[in-house]
């Protein structure tokens, strides 16, 4: 297992700027780059309220996670929560979206994946997912399969 958020830090931190906590700095970083789409959440909300399940399928590592987890209270927002470090592996590798699969019980064709990277996307086609490219142009119900 490779070192924690803080341990790198830590490390950085001591020669560039002691004079800053590895506290402050993850605080001010998450609470900096959460850039929530609020549209694209409701969406998700609406979507969910018919009773499809809802995962949030991310690259991040397990402080962060906690952060969007808890703090930003995605547990509310999204029935389960797949990420690179908890899964040992990141997108685009097929292990990847094999590990989500596992995870749900459900089937490759089962599972639709939006995602702003292209080669996510691309990833998600190899393994027998439904993906879209998400620009946040479209509305998600105009990305969903078999939507007008």
């Amino acid at each position: 297992m490779g070192a924690s958020l803080r341990d790198r830090l830590a490390t950085v931190l001591q020669e560039s700027a002691p004079h800053v906590t590895c506290d402050e700095l993850i605080d001010y970083w998450f609470c900096k780059d959460a850039h929530v789409d609020d549209a694209l959440l409701t969406e998700l909300g609406s979507i969910r309220e018919t009773g499809v399940q809802v995962h949030l399928a991310t690259v991040q590592e397990h402080e962060r996670a906690r952060y969007l987890w808890e703090k930003l209270d995605f547990r509310s927002k999204f029935d389960g929560l797949h990420y690179a470090a908890d899964l040992g592996c990141s997108k685009p590798s097929a292990t990847f979206y094999r590990s989500i699969e596992a995870r749900t019980g459900l089937r490759p064709r089962d599972l639709f994946l939006i995602d702003d990277k292209i080669e996510n996307v691309d990833g998600a086609v190899m393994c027998g997912w439904a993906p879209a490219l998400w620009t946040g142009k479209d509305s998600l119900r105009s990305l969903l399969p078999g939507q007008p």
